[in-house]
Formats: structure tokens, sequence, C-alpha cells
């Protein structure tokens, strides 16, 4: 007897294949979980000038389309017609989205070296007197306490042999082995420039034939999926645009504002390191909830250093800047951009810093932003095939445990209510 397999056979095998393979795929990266993070690693470290290029690129987008339209529609607004006016125009928004961001880089790099170079001399030159003022008011103030003053001096000459004793049997006889991690590092920084100066070209790349690309996959989903399945694929993918661009680009426009109302700040009560403080709180500032105490707290040991009570009012102008920008400055750029409770975007920011480090704490929050949308739309597609409420309000406790129990005394009063023959 023949059997007959119909599509539905096939789509249930290739179902189940592909399922058997995702399970051996995951339990060879549970039990081999050192050979798979060292593969991303690889990977990550090939894919480097991309990654740059990639990034790049998508911040440097709407720049490089308004460059673009301005172009083009200024070479056909005369008589003279150009032959080659979209490649033209693409050549200049290139030009201007290249020039923009080594402009950007550069002048963070300037504000910020100088600044820091400076402010490591002075704290080497100011040290010693420090240490020497710090002493002297350890003595007037131990004067009368020989007993505290004794175990300071013991703890102090404990410390120093403890710290000769490393200098001599740790740090002397590793010298070759330190030399060696910092020509790594100094060869890392190269290859790190090296990966920023491919990724500028490949951003060119990216920014030139992103219209083919995106073309092309569109193609691939209508090719690969039926068309309301395409259409859902298309619609989910530009929320996600929408969600990052509309975030990023916000959070980058919010740090600047607050990084400049911070120099101003600054400078108008002539404070030491405005310029480099004010950088450090701007680009600190990306990082939602905890990005103004990230900076603010290397920029309060360095004023410290200078002034203690300056120290204290920088604090206190932290605190205001986050607030302000927390309550007002934030919402009216950024809006509702994520859609997540307050506590999400913590978790988000722990996660994601947890996991990734800073880019983590940066995209933490439109990624679970994202995955949150999905996860509840695809929650309320089923609430609403059952007949249910979406409302989140309509869950809680109390209230849907009213509103059941009113559903069934109307049910039984209905029951009541009808004839019997």
């Amino acid at each position: 007897m023949k059997i007959k397999l119909e599509q539905k056979h096939y789509q249930w095998g290739l179902t189940i294949f592909v399922v058997f393979i995702l399970c051996i795929l995951v339990f060879f990266a549970i039990d081999r979980f050192d050979v798979v993070q060292s593969f991303f690693a690889l990977c990550g470290r090939v894919l480097a000038p991309f990654i740059y290029g990639l990034v790049m690129a998508y911040l440097l987008c709407p720049i490089y389309n308004l460059t673009v339209n301005q172009s083009y529609n200024l070479m056909n607004r005369g008589r003279y017609k150009f032959k080659h006016d979209m490649t033209l125009a693409k050549a200049v928004g290139s030009i201007i989205s290249v020039v923009v961001i080594i402009v950007v880089i550069a002048g963070i790099l300037w504000m910020i070296i100088p600044g820091l170079v400076d402010s490591i001399a002075k704290i080497v030159d100011t040290l010693p007197a420090a240490m020497k003022q710090f002493t002297n008011w350890i003595d007037i103030k131990f004067a009368k306490l020989p007993v505290a003053k004794d175990s300071i001096d013991d703890w102090i000459n404990s410390f120093t042999d403890s710290a000769m004793d490393f200098a001599k049997n740790t740090l002397l006889p590793h010298t070759s082995s330190i030399a060696a991690g910092i020509s790594s590092r100094v060869i890392g920084a190269l290859g790190v420039v090296l990966n920023f100066i491919i990724g500028i070209i490949v951003c060119i790349y990216f920014l030139n034939i992103k219209d083919t690309l995106g073309a092309q996959a569109k193609k691939i989903i209508f090719a690969t999926f039926k068309e309301s399945t395409a259409d859902e694929i298309l619609e989910g993918a530009e929320f996600t645009n929408r969600t990052f661009g509309g975030f990023i680009n916000g959070k980058i426009i919010d740090s600047l504002i607050i990084g400049v109302i911070c120099f101003i700040i600054m400078t108008i009560f002539g404070w030491e390191y405005s310029l480099l403080i004010s950088c450090l709180i701007a680009i600190t500032n990306i990082i939602p909830f905890f990005g103004p105490f990230i900076g603010a707290i290397p920029s309060a040991l360095l004023l410290l250093m200078v002034n203690p009570m300056h120290c204290l009012y920088f604090l206190i102008l932290i605190i205001v800047l986050q607030q302000f920008d927390g309550n007002v400055l934030g919402p009216k750029i950024l809006g509702d951009r994520t859609g997540l409770a307050s506590f999400w975007v913590l978790f988000a920011i722990l996660v994601g810093g947890g996991l990734f480090g800073f880019i983590g704490m940066v995209l933490g929050v439109p990624v679970f932003a994202v995955i949150y949308a999905y996860c509840s739309r695809a929650l309320n597609r089923r609430l609403q095939k059952k007949g249910f409420s979406t409302d989140v309000s309509d869950y809680k406790v109390d209230k849907y445990r009213v509103k059941k129990r009113k559903k069934r005394r109307k049910k039984k009063d209905n029951d009541d209510q009808e004839p019997t023959e």
C-alpha cells in the first residue's frame, strides 16, 4: 500500500527536525559553554570593523538622508540637470557624514585628553603637599590622644612595609610579564584604532547600499513567509527601528543638553575642570537612571583633591540636574519611547550591564522594550481569542474577584428567571 504524503506532513517533519537540531545545539552550548563563549569572542573580534561601521551608519543615517535629499533637490532645482544627480547626492551625503563623525570624535578627545593630562599633572604636583597637610592635621588632632596616634603610626608603618615588600617580592620579579601585558594592551588599542578606521569605510558602504539591503531583506521575507506574516515581520522591524532610533537619538540630545548646562553652571561659579567634568557627565548620562551618578563619582573625587567645598556643591548640582533630567527634560525629549515602567527600566539596565558592560547598560532598555512589546502583543492576541479583556487593570486581584463574582451572580439570576416548562 502506497502512503501519500501531504504538505502538512512535510511541514511537521521539518518542524520536528528543526526542534531536534535546536535541542542538540542548546545541550552543546550548556555543556561546552566556555567553547561557545570563546567562539563568540572570536566572532566579535573578527566582525569588529563591521560592527563599528554598522553602529556609525545607524547613528549617521538621519544626517545622511537629510544631506542626500537636500543635495538632490538642489541639483534638480535649476535649469541645468546633472547627469548622475543621485550618485553625486550620495557622495555629498557620505562626505558630510564622515566629516560629522570625525569632528565629533576629535572634539570629544580634544576636550577630554588635555583636561585629563592636566588633572593628572596637578594631582601629582599637589599630592605631596596634600599628604603633608593631612599628616599635620592628624598630628594636631591626635596630640592629646597618644594611644590613638601610636596606633595610626603603627598602621602607617605596617602599610609602608607591606608596600615595600610587595614592590620587592612581587612587582620587580614580574616586570617582564607586566611589560608584556602593557605591550599587549598597546597593541589592542592600536587594533581598536585600526578597526575604527576600517569601520568608517564600512559605514560609507552601509549608508550607500542600505536601500538595496532593505529591498533584498523584504524580498527574502516575502519569498519565505505568507503575505500576512511578512507584513507583521516588517511592522515589527519598523517598530524596533523606531524604538531604537527614538531612544538613542533622544538620549544623545538629552545628554548633550545636560552636559552644556553643567558646563555653564561650573564656569559661572568658577569650579575647576569644568570642561572635562561636563564631558564626562554628558557621556555617562547616556546610561539611564545610573548615568549621572556614574559620572559624578570620579568628577567629585577630582574636585575633592582641589577644593572640598566645590566637591560638595558639585554633588548638589548633580542631584538637581538628575531631578531636572528625569522629571522635565527627559520626558519632553524622549516621551514614552520605551513604554516600560521604572522597575523594568532598572531591571534592563542591571541585566544589560551585568552581561555586556557599558554597551549593555545603554542598549538594555530599548532591547528589553522591544521584547516586552512583542510579548505583550502575543499575550493580548491570545486573550482576545479567548474573549478576555486585555486591560491590565481588569486583572488586579480585588477587581478581578469582584467582576467574577458579579458575573456569576448575573448568570445565576438569568438562570432563575428562565421560564420552566
